[in-house]
């Protein structure tokens, strides 16, 4: 139903209306109250407990939990969020969505509950405009305190203050840890209805839109609440929910935000959003949604995969896909769902716009994957469909899956509408370790510490880094782990886990591994004659505290002992080299390959870097070559870096080059080879680019739909590389009898004589296996005959010491002399000795695929009893397995079938 049309504000200033203005008018309010203007963080969260960005509050996790400062007292954002645990309603109901936005005000330790709730108040009531009668308010069952705010402070009507449990009105970050009641306004689009017994859960009438969490309490094991000593506010007000109240609609989609790409859509399928029924106007909802979804996904980064946050993003895009194809949309249009989804919240995230290009590319080539398949897939599953089946068993939705692409999820949701279930057990069994993939993302933030070193690393003060000036340095010991657990003291052979107060050791981060070295203690601080030695094999970071990973190799190592941290120096400079090449190796690829070229991952190591980033294409052999040398003529340049920090607007003003996604604070260090390349980093470098030696490229590849990976070495790793490869050469040469320059040309004679032979060798199997098969013939089981009808002749059989080539030789040449009725089916191992592999092989005659049995399909089930699959055309069809002990067992199986469906 529509909204009931909220009244005009009481400071008479136009009321925010649009999804901008609202936007807008929110963070301008808080920004007024003294809270700092923050943008959204990436759907990519720095948590490895979830991910994706599932709540507004997300970023600021580490802060609730004191594990990182607090960005300022207080502040306030419009945070971009992604769930996909309900997406079976996504376009079913008025208000459940994947991609949404959160508007928020926070208080670190601030403000809390009555300051709180007036200015949620304040706002939905003179900013948006919305009329006490149409708002009621919920609390937390216990929560006196809110209440009587809510009723003496503010005035609401105690009937229109709902008390309720801790399901509801409670919020707890897991088993353990900050919790506090929740208080939320719901709006209430039918107050002339009273009152009296207000059910909340009625969701035709209220509908809630702003959340207050009040953070006032710890949880410890055993259940008990004690006052937090930095009391915490975290709020949420849904944007798509507030401006379906204020523009009036019936839902959230057809709202400003969401309506344009409907639009979109529809002009596309070719039909009228009002005209349509039910199901129609859901398909359109989910594209819109979806779309939203998937050009913010990909514009933060994530590319379509079968894993985690990749997997996501695919089930989404193939949704998208589906229902337009059940709109009757017959050609790519996920592109234009892209350019209108930029266009629609380009202006709100301009990152949008600057990678459009990139999330283009993308969504057309993913699109492109799948409907290479989906038309295939989507007759299988008519096929299943049209059977009656009463459930869709889950080795059918596996091959939908495997085979054509179709997410388990689209067929339960296929299989919902036509009244069926999905065999889940047996599809996890055929999934085996890849079944969790659908359930990545949960709504629900486990915020509770687990482990020693997180524990400690909450405890504990920032590890203050002194290895940009030094590479030696006096440390007190803060914290041990050993085996897992935190202890006092370190026996000689122990694995430890050591925090020190300071360090030079560079922790792990920004793509750069962490240093190695040394922990030298009591007496002489030397090697040779230091009491204690620990052997640092890696250095991590917990938050901003430094976990050095080692060894005690001599003596024993207790908390508050001082040690030397020494560095390795020849890793350090291994390392140095690489880190400052692959600056110069971005710039280089920007300047030959393409200006929009970005980082999208990098692995900076003793023995190479790596380098990923965006590209739709593979690199030209020469564009490698021009790549290579640019960097060594900037290494030859002798460029001296300068590094230096400086407020990260005047870097992003100067030109510096940041990683999408990544986090930056206010100020930010710069290292910048002037007139070569200026990136944001905070790793370790050259001071001169002539240190770095030498810089060759070892490979480029594709690792991921848009992303190239280049590997290469620099330094010291470089000249090792070369010497590696010129022995190859050699041996090359001394074994083909060729100078280095005329290796090339060998090889290639080489390559065509063998290439000759085995073609030959190929034929001369293939003319055997047909010599084999023509001795068979006469096996040929007869069924079906009556009267003057012939029936089928059947010959199900073995033949192992054939390739798939020359068994599909043999089975044509068995079907051509047996004639329209026969059914063939070969199977054997190319290689008797070996049972991993199985080759199978069906022909049938026009009469035989006339009767039923198509090749393609029987033989796919075959080689399922043989722990594999295939499939081809309905008169010929080709499978393989990796169970040849069962091959006797299948094919036994497979001449049941074909009796029972010929006879």
């Amino acid at each position: 139903m529509a909204a009931a049309t909220p009244s005009a504000p009481r400071s008479g200033a136009a009321r925010p209306r649009s999804g901008a203005e609202i936007r807008a008018a929110f963070l301008d309010f808080y920004e007024q109250r003294g809270h700092r203007r923050l943008g959204s963080a990436s759907l990519i969260p720095d948590d490895p407990t979830v991910l994706l960005t599932i709540a507004g509050m997300l970023p600021f996790k580490p802060v609730f939990l004191g594990q990182a400062p607090r960005p300022a007292p207080r502040a306030t954002s419009s945070q971009k969020c992604i769930r996909t645990n309900d997406i079976e309603n996504v376009g079913r109901t008025a208000r459940h969505h994947t991609f949404f936005e959160m508007l928020g005000n926070f208080s670190f330790g601030d403000y809390f509950k009555e300051q709180a709730i007036r200015w949620a108040w304040e706002l939905s009531t003179e900013v948006f405009g919305l009329s006490a009668q149409n708002l009621v308010v919920s609390v937390f069952r216990d929560d006196d305190e809110a209440a009587a705010i809510w009723r003496d402070l503010v005035g609401v009507n105690p009937k229109r203050i709902i008390r309720m449990d801790e399901a509801d009105n409670f919020w707890a970050s897991g088993p353990t840890g900050p919790c506090g009641p929740c208080s939320e306004i719901y709006y209430d689009f039918q107050p002339e209805r009273g009152d009296e017994d207000l059910d909340l859960e009625d969701d035709s009438r209220f509908i809630e839109f702003y959340n207050l969490v009040f953070m006032e309490s710890n949880r410890d094991a055993g259940g008990r609440l004690t006052p937090l000593a930095s009391r915490n506010i975290d709020t949420g007000l849904g944007l798509e929910r507030m401006a379906q109240i204020l523009q009036g609609a019936a839902n959230n989609y057809e709202t400003d935000l969401i309506y344009p790409l409907i639009e979109t859509a529809a002009g596309l399928a070719g039909v009228a959003y009002p005209s349509l029924d039910e199901k129609g106007k859901t398909s359109l909802k989910v594209i819109a949604d979806h779309s939203r979804a998937i050009t913010q996904l990909i514009g933060d980064g994530v590319s379509a995969s079968n894993l985690g946050r990749g997997y996501i993003l695919r089930r989404l895009l193939r949704r998208v896909v589906r229902h337009g194809r059940l709109l009757g949309i017959d050609r790519p249009f996920l592109a234009a769902m892209g350019e209108a989804s930029i266009a629609l919240m380009g202006q709100a995230y301009p990152q949008l716009r600057e990678r459009r290009e990139l999330i283009l590319g993308e969504l057309e080539r993913e699109e492109a994957r799948f409907l290479g398949t989906l038309e295939r897939g989507e007759k299988l599953l008519a096929e299943v469909l049209a059977a009656r089946p009463r459930q869709i068993s889950g080795e059918q939705a596996f091959e939908l899956y495997d085979t054509y692409g179709f997410p388990l999820e689209l067929t339960e949701e296929i299989a919902q509408e036509h009244g069926l279930t999905v065999d889940l057990p047996g599809f996890e069994a055929a999934m085996e370790a890849q079944r969790q993939r659908a359930k990545a993302a949960a709504v629900s933030l486990d915020l509770t510490l687990q482990g020693a070193i997180e524990q400690l690393a909450a405890s504990l003060q920032p590890t203050a880094f002194k290895g940009y000036e030094a590479l030696e340095h006096p440390s007190c010991v803060l914290a041990l782990v050993v085996n897992g657990a935190p202890a006092e003291r370190a026996m000689a052979g122990d694995g430890v886990q050591i925090v020190l107060d300071g360090t030079p050791f560079y922790g792990e981060g920004g793509g750069q591994v962490g240093d190695r070295g040394l922990l030298l203690g009591g007496g002489d601080q030397t090697a040779a004659d230091a009491g204690v030695i620990v052997s640092i094999a890696s250095v991590s970071r917990n938050r901003s505290v430094f976990v050095h990973d080692g060894r005690v190799e001599r003596g024993s190592l207790a908390v508050g002992d001082l040690v030397t941290a020494r560095v390795d120096p020849a890793c350090r400079r291994r390392v140095q080299a690489h880190h400052s090449a692959t600056h110069l190796l971005q710039a280089a690829l920007k300047q030959v390959v393409d200006q929009g070229i970005s980082q999208a991952g990098s692995l900076v190591d003793f023995e190479r870097l790596r380098f990923d980033f965006h590209c739709a294409r593979a690199l030209r052999a020469e564009e490698l070559e021009q790549v290579e040398a640019l960097i060594n003529g900037w290494i030859g340049d002798a460029h001296r870096l300068e590094v230096r920090e400086m407020a990260i607007e005047a870097a992003r003003a100067a030109g510096a080059v940041a990683m999408f996604g990544e986090k930056y604070g206010d100020v930010v260090r710069v290292v910048d080879v002037p007139g070569v390349s200026m990136e944001l980093c905070g790793g370790t470098h050259v001071a001169n680019t002539t240190e770095i030696g030498l810089f060759t490229i070892v490979a480029e590849s594709g690792v991921a739909a848009g992303i190239r990976r280049i590997e290469a070495v620099a330094g010291p790793a470089a000249l090792a590389y070369l010497k590696q490869r010129d022995a190859v050469v050699r041996q090359l040469g001394e074994r083909l009898k060729a100078q280095p320059g005329e290796i090339v040309e060998r090889v290639a004679t080489l390559q065509e004589e063998l290439k000759g032979a085995g073609k030959a060798l190929a034929a001369a199997r293939a003319e055997l296996a047909v010599a084999k098969a023509s001795a068979l013939v006469q096996q040929a089981e007869r069924v079906g005959a009556e009267g003057d009808q012939p029936g089928c002749r059947l010959l199900v059989t073995r033949l192992d010491g054939v390739d798939g080539t020359g068994l599909q030789g043999a089975a044509q040449d068995l079907a051509a002399r047996l004639g329209d009725g026969a059914a063939v089916v070969l199977g054997g191992l190319p290689d008797p000795a070996d049972l991993s592999k199985v080759v199978l092989v069906a022909a049938f005659g026009a009469a035989v695929v006339a009767a039923g049995p198509k090749a393609g399909s029987f033989i796919g089930a075959v080689a399922k009893a043989c722990g594999g699959g295939g499939g081809g055309r309905p008169n010929l069809a080709q499978a393989g397995g990796r169970d040849g002990a069962a091959l006797d067992g299948a094919l036994a199986e497979a001449l049941l079938q074909l009796r029972k469906a010929l006879s």
